[in-house]
């Protein structure tokens, strides 16, 4: 299955690789499973807002005058998708200290795989910021889906969704749904269960962030 270079981009560094593989191994304890999230997003969002829109500032260096370049406008919004998202958003903020967090609550019905909302909450002139969607794995594709529909109705035109371990079908039904949304991920897993799990994957990811396996 082959995706939109332009939208779709997987963070194939050496250390993300490293990284996942210590991720993927069920042996892997509860901490270092979570540091790992968290070190896993710094990279994602390194490469996720490459492209961000520079303004010249003026700054006075012990020596001169010189012109540099800042982050124009609003800036960065973090959309943790509750509750596995959230333990991206640190390795996001270390990038982006000054960045604006919301959330999306959703949880996925055992039977039909399909998300219930229980959550959403976003910070102010939300549609004047960059947003980024954090959630570590992207399965059908429906939690996110929803979420790329809170923040296109709430008037957000640049959205950018960031996972570790996607599935073939969740890309597709991401980048279907939306024309306008890019996707990373560090690894495309080869495909779902019967039971929407991915595989190979690395099982739960909010329990194993939480330890609640």
């Amino acid at each position: 299955m082959e995706f939109d270079e332009k939208r779709f981009q997987i963070i194939d560094h050496p250390l993300v690789q490293h990284k996942l593989h210590i991720l993927r191994d069920k042996n892997t304890s509860t901490k270092d499973f979570r540091e790992l999230v968290t070190e896993l997003a710094v990279f994602e969002g390194y490469e996720a807002m490459r492209d961000l829109p520079l303004e010249d500032v003026e700054v006075e260096t012990p020596l001169e005058k010189t012109t540099c370049k800042q982050i124009a406008g609003k800036k960065i919004a973090i959309i943790p998708i509750l509750r596995a998202g959230l333990g991206m958003v640190d390795g996001i903020l270390t990038l982006v200290p000054s960045a604006r967090v919301g959330h999306v609550g959703m949880y996925r019905d055992p039977q039909t795989h399909e998300p219930h909302q229980y959550y959403c909450k976003f910070p102010p002139a939300i549609e004047d910021r960059t947003c980024l969607i954090v959630d570590p794995m992207l399965a059908t594709g429906g939690s996110l889906t929803a979420a790329i529909k809170f923040l296109r109705d709430a008037g957000v035109k640049d959205i950018r969704c960031l996972t570790l371990v996607s599935a073939p079908e969740g890309v597709k039904a991401v980048l279907d749904f939306d024309p306008d949304v890019r996707l990373y991920t560090c690894a495309l897993d080869r495909q779902l269960n019967e039971n929407a799990y991915i595989l190979p994957g690395l099982g739960d990811a909010g329990d194993r962030i939480y330890g609640t396996k």
